[in-house]
């Protein structure tokens, strides 16, 4: 029997090697996959992300100190006050968004190209004091296109969710001035001949970038739509910009002959936009194409 153990030994020797090598493979699989869930985990919670969004707006303004050029003798100038057309003309605007999300709170810069468009009326009349069937309509229409270049920062909160996830968003915002351009078109009738006869000019169409202030800011609120795609987020966002300082130069006023001598000057504005966008935003961080995305959540 003893030239036996000499051979069961090395055979319980052998036992134990091959079963040490089939645990320290058994350890790989477990290390890799750690390594790969950390990864996931970082990108689900700490994520860069860069994209761009564009869509309509449309543009409110409020007065806050009225100006005329003609001024009235036989009635109040408040009674020729101008008409505004809030959220009437259809103008737009594209951003460029960046955005550091961190578990369902993001900081976004969005360098925004906007052009809005505004208009008002003003409408007066000439009466003969001796004969008072003589009198003169006139009609002014002035629109208004704007050019800025906007510098929104804004804090966003995104709800839990799968593919779709909504948030709310808020911040400030400073705009740059960088056109603006004024039509005036001038209609009236005339019943100082005898008739009603109705007339209507061409229109006038200069540019008032001196008109205007050089920079405003204003606060920002909304909310929006993330849909996951893959490793790619698609952004639908609606958005309003609540100006809180003038937008028209109070140095450069009456500077304009042309629209002087057509009755036309700015009055003190603020204006709010109301901005619908949709876009496309890209990780900075990524991931295999095997991994699809938030929407694993």
């Amino acid at each position: 029997m003893k030239k036996f153990y000499p051979l069961l030994l090395v055979t319980l020797l052998a036992t134990t090697v091959v079963f040490a090598q089939d645990g320290k493979k058994k350890k790989k699989p477990s290390g890799s996959y750690n390594k790969q869930n950390k990864e996931t985990e970082q990108f689900l919670e700490k994520q860069w992300w860069i994209g761009l969004k564009g869509g309509p707006n449309l543009t409110k303004t409020t007065v806050e100190k009225i100006y005329n050029v003609i001024i009235p003798t036989n009635y109040e100038p408040g009674e020729i006050s101008k008409e505004y057309d809030n959220f009437k003309q259809l103008g737009s605007q594209i951003s460029l968004e960046i955005t550091f999300f961190f578990k369902q709170v993001s900081l976004s810069f969005q360098p925004t190209y906007q052009h809005a468009r505004f208009k008002y009326t003003s409408t007066y009349e000439w009466i003969d004091t001796e004969v008072q069937s003589n009198y003169l309509e006139m009609r002014y229409d002035q629109e208004v296109k704007l050019d800025h270049l906007q510098l929104p920062l804004l804090a966003k909160y995104e709800f839990s969710g799968g593919a779709l996830r909504p948030y709310v968003q808020f911040g400030v915002y400073s705009a740059i001035l960088l056109n603006a351009t004024k039509s005036v078109e001038v209609s009236g009738t005339d019943y100082a001949s005898g008739g009603a006869n109705e007339f209507e000019n061409e229109p006038v169409i200069v540019g008032v970038t001196d008109q205007f202030a050089k920079n405003h800011w204003g606060l920002i609120g909304g909310a929006g739509l993330y849909y996951n795609l893959g490793n790619v987020r698609l952004n639908f966002d609606v958005m309003y910009k609540y100006g809180m300082s003038n937008i028209s130069s109070t140095e450069n006023r009456y500077d304009n002959d042309r629209l002087s001598g057509v009755g036309d000057v700015m009055d003190d504005l603020t204006m709010d936009n109301l901005s619908v966008s949709i876009g496309c935003l890209f990780p900075m961080r990524f991931l295999g194409n095997n991994f699809k995305s938030l929407n694993r959540k």
